[in-house]
């Protein structure tokens, strides 16, 4: 049965579901997903028949302004699409046997809840097969005594047709159970040996996923000066004395980075742990793996960290590029450039450059994973590269064919159309041991 915002039948029934999936493994570590999911159950127990807009989803759930443009910012369409998507992971594995299923339909934001129906068979054709010899037919006979054991032996052929259809139909139940059965196992098994995750890829992460302790992802913020209504730009300490400062922004392609992040650790059957650069303390780094998403101009705790030393973020203090940001080649090989930049910055970006590096943290024991662009674009497509089975072989082989990996860093080229990543070249690698 299908219950929409038309029809409410357990309202406490499919609240329960909601804090279910709320605490689940596949969602209880997604604060932003978690807090849509109860404010879309909320609204449909509530408020049936009543569509949700854009607009009061931006400023009610994700605190946006009320100036809020719903088609300059797709932040409430990015967090449904990832909504959609764990709510079938989650229906795939952990909820494979929960009695209710909760969905947001493609292209609504309309919370929808389904009472899962049992499994059906074949109907059981409830006819015997035709003798090969006709069974003799019992004489009539004008008697009471024979008519009475006419019905007898009709009764009694009736009760044995029944037993043996309903032992029939038993017998496809049970095996039906056995087969279900079967293959859940099937599946807790695959996801406890790692999910789809290809040997390359559990090669590649392979450091961060022997610690028992979920890594800590990184993400930069940068320190911002100014409003956002009134213009904005990086904080200066050199100029700017006592400002105001606003350090909740980020970047989208550190948003999709920690997203796609999430996903390939959920196919290695590991989890990980989100905090934004400006809260990550050097207490944090002695104990624990660390991937940081976005270059050292932003995820400014990198540069107290070990960091890379084949290419290194700089600002050149020479024309044409005073000031912009660029990666250096500290060592370069024949026919390579010493610096690396993006597409000029008065021009519509169509190429930048990324960082992709493995090291040792401040506890030689530990690991850190550096995964930035010069641009928010280029930091996307470092993070992307190294989640995708097709280039992380590609790295694999030309680091370790024999699967273990060591310290390196590598150079990417990004071919960028319309703000979106399109095409990934590995430049250069080093290897550091």
């Amino acid at each position: 049965m299908s219950v929409t915002s038309v029809q409410i039948v357990d309202k406490e029934r499919y609240l329960s579901q909601i804090e279910k999936l709320v605490h689940s493994h596949t969602l209880r570590k997604a604060e932003s997903l978690c807090k849509l999911l109860r404010y879309l159950a909320e609204h449909e127990l509530s408020q049936p028949g009543t569509s949700l807009k854009e607009y009061q989803i931006a400023t009610e759930v994700f605190g946006r302004p009320d100036d809020f443009d719903p088609q300059a910012d797709s932040a409430v369409r990015v967090q449904a699409g990832r909504l959609r998507l764990k709510l079938l992971d989650y229906y795939s594995h952990e909820g494979a046997a929960d009695n209710i299923v909760v969905e947001v339909p493609n292209g609504s934001y309309a919370l929808t809840f389904h009472d899962r129906e049992l499994v059906t068979h074949p109907a059981v054709p409830t006819h015997p097969a035709v003798p090969t010899h006709p069974a003799p037919v019992p004489p009539i006979v004008h008697t009471e005594a024979a008519a009475d054991q006419v019905i007898n032996l009709n009764t009694g052929r009736s009760w044995t047709l029944t037993v043996v259809v309903l032992s029939f139909g038993l017998a496809l139940a049970l095996t039906a159970i056995v087969v279900l059965v079967t293959a859940l196992n099937a599946a807790k098994t695959q996801k406890a040996s790692g999910g789809t995750a290809s040997p390359a890829i559990r090669a590649f992460w392979s450091p961060f996923v022997a610690n028992a302790a979920a890594p800590w992802v990184i993400f930069s913020n940068a320190a911002f000066v100014g409003r956002p209504e009134t213009g904005m730009r990086y904080l200066d300490r050199t100029r700017d004395s006592h400002p105001l400062i606003m350090d909740h922004y980020t970047g989208v392609g550190e948003v999709l980075a920690v997203h796609e992040l999430d996903e390939v650790f959920n196919r290695l059957n590991h989890s990980i742990r989100v905090k934004r650069g400006s809260l990550f303390s050097l207490d944090d780094a002695n104990e624990n793996d660390l991937i940081f998403v976005g270059s050292p101009a932003e995820n400014l705790t990198l540069l107290d960290l070990p960091g890379t030393r084949e290419f290194v973020f700089t600002r050149p203090t020479f024309e044409p590029h005073k000031g912009e940001l660029a990666i250096r080649n500290v060592h370069p090989e024949p026919g390579q450039p010493p610096l690396f930049y993006p597409s000029d910055s008065s021009q519509p970006l169509e190429e930048d450059y990324a960082i992709v590096a493995l090291v040792h943290g401040l506890n030689p024991a530990r690991h850190v994973m550096i995964l930035a662009g010069i641009t928010t674009i280029g930091t996307q497509a470092a993070v992307e590269y190294v989640c995708e089975q097709g280039s992380v072989e590609e790295l694999t082989q030309k680091l370790s064919p024999q699967g273990e990996m060591k310290p390196f860093e590598a150079l990417l080229r990004v071919k960028v159309t319309r703000g979106v990543p399109v095409g990934t070249q590995l430049v250069a690698i080093r290897h550091l041991e």
